[in-house]
């Protein structure tokens, strides 16, 4: 199955490279480009792309905007965006993930990574750059120093889940923690990808959250992991 994408960036030569390495990955094709926020959801109202790759930073609506008009709580059939942005802040990371995108990458991310991004948004999965999900767990150890109290998650996310983790969701509770990728995860632990991915979506129920940096964030909350 070929997963559509839709790709919106102000610059044209980011976009353009970026429709270019993904079109060249195998199940994957570029069906739209946008040069602005409006563009971008006028043109994935209409196509409705599997994923819709989105840049933070565009004239006439920014990505969170755009973001939140295609896949925000109150989109009654809400598609799937990925954001993807050159500014390493947290604040753009908060907002995309409560505007309801299923993933964030920095633009430096690679062609696997960002193939890995689209892939999992189109099947419901999230995914989060590594190197922001340790920058997250970090800025929480210290307080939340980083963030405003509106970034912080409901009390009942931090409870203990009503049906225990096994050992084995415990280990890759942990390596989500630390920014593993799936692909990471299994030839760490020595499983199929597929059985990592049933056991990243039964810690997501367990845990009652949406995606792995709230997975990270459970754990650091309820003492399994440390800041590094």
């Amino acid at each position: 199955m070929t997963v559509t994408v839709l790709v919106a960036d102000d610059q044209e030569i980011v976009r353009t490279g970026l429709a270019m390495i993904l079109d060249a990955q195998e199940g994957i094709e570029v069906v739209a480009q946008a040069a602005d926020g409006l563009a971008a959801v006028e043109l994935a109202r209409r196509l409705r792309p599997d994923v819709c790759l989105l840049d933070v930073r565009m004239p006439g609506l920014d990505g969170l905007e755009a973001t939140r008009r295609l896949a925000g709580p109150d989109v009654v059939d809400p598609l799937a965006v990925v954001v993807i942005t050159t500014f390493d802040l947290d604040e753009y990371v908060y907002a995309a993930l409560r505007a309801g995108a299923r993933g964030f990458l920095l633009k430096d991310a690679g062609a696997a990574l960002l193939a890995q991004a689209v892939h999992a948004a189109a099947v419901g999965d999230a995914l989060i750059a590594p190197s922001v999900t340790s920058r997250l767990l970090r800025a929480f150890a210290d307080g939340g120093t980083r963030g405003t109290a509106q970034h912080r998650r409901p009390h009942h996310q931090l409870e203990q889940p009503f049906e225990p983790l096994t050992e084995r969701e415990e280990q890759v509770l942990l390596a989500v923690a630390r920014g593993r990728t799936n692909t990471e995860i299994a030839q760490e632990l020595y499983i199929t990808l597929s059985t990592v991915k049933s056991h990243v979506a039964r810690l997501m129920m367990k845990l009652g959250v949406r995606n792995r940096v709230e997975v990270a964030l459970w754990a650091y909350d309820t003492g399994r992991l440390r800041a590094g």
